[in-house]
């Protein structure tokens, strides 16, 4: 408890500071944010063919954002081949309908207009923004894009063999980026959620041309796919030109999905993966955590931002600040349709790697254990309701925050009740969501990707260890 109070203490100066700063202004903010945030006036049709549609008029900037998704992701993918999700959504603006994938980018650079796609765990999203006046343009490469990608055999080898090497130059040149990677596979295991949403250097390597026409073809169909586009947009016009775009659109035969939650880890596990020589330990300590329903979110948005969201974390002050351990710690929630992971991530010199790995399971015990102090809930609550209402000012937000909620099944209350309920929190609610979606500091899944001749020994104490090699073609070792 004693260590816990002096969280306390090193926060309270910075919550001064905050606090006399934000002074002035706190009463007007909280009386606007109590209104909460209201989700804009918008329209919302279903084609024929199922293509759910939303339309969102914003008319402050001449420009429309799109934002969508495609039912599926990693979830649709081979269970031994993971990663064909990916592969199609890289590939989905490299060539479509009349244009080639040079022909394609340069239409985008010619307006100033944006597409990008990316694989999820669920689903596969679209986003780009243009020009109001290039609104047909827009639509055009949108549609060409989701129904007639050219899907071609040497820009698939192409990019293939550049995610691959991105994987290895991760490797060799920044382990942060797929440590994650690491963290999800051992924590869900053989669960949907567990598999590496890029792939893998192994899966990669045999996913065929063939397996991604095959997955576009089964999943890519407007009875698993939604639209939002929000902006500077005539909702008559864009209505009729949607259904002329899209509603041709072939529906697709989908199979039953059924995602269950994974369980939560007890005990610990740790993998150590092996990258000799290397200076640094990165590590990912992680459990299941909670859904995107979660009733509690409010308040465990508050207390993740203390633990760990923000630079003045409990879980940062001590790594990072006062100890020096490490240039930044950070722990997160990833909420899925079922339970996602939380997470501890951060990184710290070889020989301080038990030092840390203590240091962080030591500040977890203590949030469990603990009791958070008022001042560090008021800082948290000004810190979260000020970052809120940012998070919604474009048209692009908008658009991506409609197509969340599309795909969760989530209505406007999701974001308009969100503030006040951020008002309404207090510590014995702080206290109830840090008992139940926090893991305990003994009931975790911990990753290492270090030097194992050098903290092999030290580590031991964690738990079970199983050993890998970071040159390992796979993000999970070899199964006998």
């Amino acid at each position: 408890m004693k260590r816990f109070t002096s969280f306390v203490a090193a926060l309270l100066l910075g919550v001064v500071i905050a606090h006399s700063a934000a002074a002035a202004d706190a009463q007007s903010s909280e009386k606007s944010t109590s209104a909460g945030v209201k989700v804009p006036a918008h329209q919302r049709f279903v084609l024929p063919n199922g293509l759910a549609i939303v339309l969102v008029p914003k008319k402050d900037v001449p420009m429309i954002a799109f934002s969508g998704f495609v039912r599926g992701g990693s979830l649709a993918d081979p269970a031994d081949k993971p990663g064909v999700a990916s592969l199609v959504a890289g590939l989905l603006d490299r060539g479509a309908g009349k244009r080639s994938a040079f022909e394609f980018a340069d239409a985008l650079e010619g307006v100033g207009g944006t597409f990008a796609a990316t694989a999820g765990a669920e689903s596969i999203g679209v986003n780009g923004q243009f020009l109001a006046r290039d609104r047909a343009l827009m639509i055009e490469l949108l549609a060409d894009a989701l129904l007639r990608p050219k899907l071609d055999a040497q820009e698939f080898e192409s990019y293939r063999a550049r995610e691959i090497e991105f994987i290895k130059s991760a490797k060799d040149s920044d382990p942060s980026q797929i440590v994650g990677t690491y963290g999800r596979a051992a924590l869900f295991g053989t669960h949907p959620y567990g598999r590496p949403q890029g792939g893998s250097e192994r899966s990669l390597a045999a996913i065929s041309l063939a397996d991604v026409k095959a997955y576009h073809g089964q999943n890519f169909g407007p009875n698993n796919a939604t639209l939002v586009f929000a902006g500077d947009l005539d909702a008559r016009w864009m209505r009729q030109a949607l259904t002329a775009a899209f509603g041709n659109w072939a529906k697709v035969s989908l199979p039953p999905r059924q995602l269950a939650a994974a369980p939560r880890v007890t005990g610990r596990r740790v993998w150590l993966i092996d990258s000799p020589g290397a200076v640094q330990t990165y590590f990912w300590l992680g459990n299941v955590g909670v859904d995107r329903r979660y009733s509690g979110r409010p308040a465990l948005d508050l207390v993740n931002t203390l633990y760990g969201g923000r630079f003045t974390s409990i879980l940062n002050t001590e790594l990072r600040i006062k100890s020096g351990l490490s240039y930044g710690a950070s722990s997160r929630f990833t909420r899925g349709s079922t339970p996602g992971e939380f997470a501890i991530r951060s990184f710290t010199q070889t020989d301080n790697t038990v030092k840390a790995l203590d240091l962080a399971l030591e500040t977890l015990g203590q949030l469990k254990h603990g009791s958070l102090a008022p001042e560090m809930l008021e800082s948290s609550r000004s810190y979260v309701l000020g970052q809120f209402p940012l998070q919604l000012e474009t048209a692009a937000h908008w658009a991506a925050t409609l197509s969340d909620l599309e795909f969760f099944g989530l209505g406007k209350d999701y974001i308009e009740d969100y503030g006040p309920a951020l008002l309404k929190v207090d510590l014995a609610e702080t206290a109830a969501v840090t008992a139940d979606a926090f893991p305990r500091a003994d009931d975790l899944v911990m990753v290492l990707i270090g030097d194992a001749a050098k903290i092999r020994e030290g580590v031991a104490k964690y738990g079970q260890v199983t050993e890998f090699k970071l040159s390992d073609t796979d993000f999970a070792p070899a199964t006998k």
